[in-house]
């Protein structure tokens, strides 16, 4: 088949493109390096199946085209990070609406099956466990804008499902706390990226709040693997959560971590106030209910937290 897959530079796109890759389609990534790095696709161009378009999905006259000559979409483009929430809220709601409707209103035109990865953050501070998919959602007020990605997430898996009502072949996937190689280190990455090179350099491993939250963090092979397997069944108009069920509380990883690299690094206890400013919320707990995904994907996540992390140490040490 032909695939496109937008944001496919970043650190999911690019493992799930190799993960398309090998399964022997033909994929073509948009990417316009907001987030996605040029090295992490600069093994891709070798493959005579791969082809890269830099360029915004915002941008019509440079999706719909795109969209035309492909089988499927995979839309991954976004604008993330709690940080770029907090700092430029008006960025993420444009940036991933905007980008959302202009995929789905070309996809539509032809009648294309658009793949929407979309973000366990939908669920915000609800503390009906394990989050199921049709479960309800509960978020902040309006004026913390900790919940304008959440808030912009859950209006694209709306405008998805519009459009799958009036026939368009939609499927939307629920990220929970994907980790692994060429996830980003600075602050508007991921946990165990930041923890893995602080420990590896010995200096303080930075803890927002008490440690006390907790995550169920997939290694990102699965988290490409789930989605590639949406191709192979049944799945248009359903919602499904890709993830772990394992729980481990942010002072664990950060123990877990430190172990694993020898490191003498002190954990750091950062206040929410110091990181994030005045009146940030969190979520105590975040863990998925991940049936829907074994019986519609026949998924089950396989990779141990601590060999992930393993393989991300061996990624660093051959830098």
């Amino acid at each position: 088949m032909n695939l496109l897959v937008t944001g496919g530079a970043g650190f999911i796109g690019s493992h799930l493109c190799e993960e398309l890759m090998k399964d022997g389609h033909k994929v073509t990534v948009l990417d316009n390096f907001s987030n996605g790095k040029p090295s992490n696709i600069a093994h891709l161009h070798e493959n005579e199946n791969f082809q890269f378009v830099e360029g915004d999905c915002t941008h019509f006259s440079t999706v719909d085209p795109l969209i035309k000559a492909n089988d499927v979409i995979f839309h991954l483009a976004a604008i993330l990070g709690v940080k770029h929430c907090v700092d430029s809220p008006l960025n993420v709601i444009k940036g991933n609406l905007d980008g959302t409707s202009v995929v789905l209103k070309s996809a539509s035109a032809y009648q294309k099956k658009v793949i929407f990865a979309s973000s366990s953050e939908v669920y915000g501070k609800s503390e009906n466990y394990p989050f199921k998919e049709d479960g309800d959602r509960l978020l902040g007020s309006t004026d913390v804008h900790r919940w304008c990605y959440s808030t912009a997430k859950s209006m694209e898996e709306h405008l998805c499902l519009a459009y799958g009502k009036e026939g368009l072949p939609v499927t939307i996937l629920r990220y929970f706390n994907a980790y692994g190689p060429r996830a980003t280190d600075t602050i508007y990455g991921g946990v165990v990226p930041i923890f893995v090179k602080a420990a590896m350099e010995n200096r303080s491993i930075p803890v927002f709040g008490d440690g006390n939250q907790s995550r169920c963090f997939t290694f990102v092979k699965d988290t490409a693997r789930a989605t590639a397997l949406v191709l192979k069944r049944e799945t248009n108009q359903e919602i499904i959560n890709i993830g772990s069920n394992h729980s481990i509380t942010i002072r664990e990883l950060a123990e877990t971590i430190k172990a694993a690299t020898n490191s003498s690094s002190e954990i750091k206890y950062i206040p929410y106030e110091q990181a994030y400013g005045s009146g940030f919320e969190d979520m105590k707990k975040r863990v998925p209910h991940i049936e829907k995904a074994r019986k519609l994907l026949r998924y089950v996540p396989d990779t141990r937290l601590v060999d992930g992390i393993n393989e991300i140490l061996n990624k660093y040490q051959k830098i």
